[in-house]
């Protein structure tokens, strides 16, 4: 699968909690982030960090330990940062979905990054100074105050889609059926009616009515052979059940001795 331009650079800012650092490793992974910056972390253990965050030794192993936002930064075109609330200071705000498409736009001219600050407080004003612009991800005026690392994934996941990666084909069944047939349907449909019968479904009921809903109801579902074989058994085990408590269709006798 081919993605457009490049994936950003996640910075955090001063994280606090090993585990908020270790959820954002997962996040990058999941979502094609290749490099994180950290800015002054509270603590750093590479060997915990890949406990928590299983298979991204790779990723961990190019995490980048920095003393300031401005050397975290030096290098980047273009910066959005995450915030939770609106500035006094004319800023440019934008959604995560247009902050993701600029990120990706921008990506063509030099490293782009997106800033996440403390679990705590955030982002400072001065360190919003920094950013080219800020995004603030929409919820409820009654909170909204997001965890680290879900503010974390919802950016990701934007970039990822702003790259191309809702593109990306989903597997197929390992052992998918072909569809089912005419004979398939016929089939289901007759033993359906038998056990209809059996438990005198038709009493106050047009049994042509009633199977024609059915006949609707399976030929809109879309059935498979093999959801088509498991269906008419259930039909086929119903009427057995029922030959076995010595109760038959109304309208069928028992065979000859």
């Amino acid at each position: 699968m081919r993605l457009t331009g490049q994936p950003p650079i996640l910075v955090l800012q001063s994280p606090q909690d090993l585990v908020n650092i270790a959820s954002a490793v997962r996040i990058a992974k999941n979502f094609g982030i290749e490099q994180l910056r950290l800015v002054t972390p509270a603590a750093f253990d590479a060997y915990r960090i890949e406990g928590i965050a299983h298979n991204t030794a790779d990723l961990v192993d190019r995490i980048e330990i920095l003393e300031t936002l401005e050397e975290a930064l030096r290098d980047c075109v273009y910066v959005v940062a995450l915030t939770a609330r609106a500035r006094t200071a004319k800023r440019s705000l934008i959604r995560p979905r247009e902050a993701a498409a600029e990120l990706v736009r921008r990506s063509v001219e030099g490293p782009v990054a997106f800033v996440a600050g403390r679990e705590d407080k955030g982002l400072s004003n001065e360190e919003l100074d920094r950013c080219h612009a800020l995004t603030i991800i929409p919820t409820t005026e009654e909170y909204r105050s997001l965890n680290l690392a879900q503010a974390v994934a919802i950016m990701s996941y934007e970039i990822w889609l702003a790259r191309g990666g809702e593109a990306a084909p989903i597997k197929p069944h390992r052992h998918r059926a072909g569809s089912a047939t005419a004979d398939q349907h016929e089939r289901l449909f007759a033993d359906w009616e038998r056990a209809l019968r059996s438990i005198e479904f038709f009493k106050t009921r047009q049994p042509e009515i009633v199977q024609r809903s059915l006949r609707e109801i399976f030929f809109r579902a879309g059935l498979d052979g093999r959801e088509a074989t498991l269906i008419r058994a259930i039909g086929i085990e119903i009427v057995r059940y029922l030959e076995r408590k010595g109760v038959r269709p109304p309208g069928e006798t028992d065979p000859a001795p």
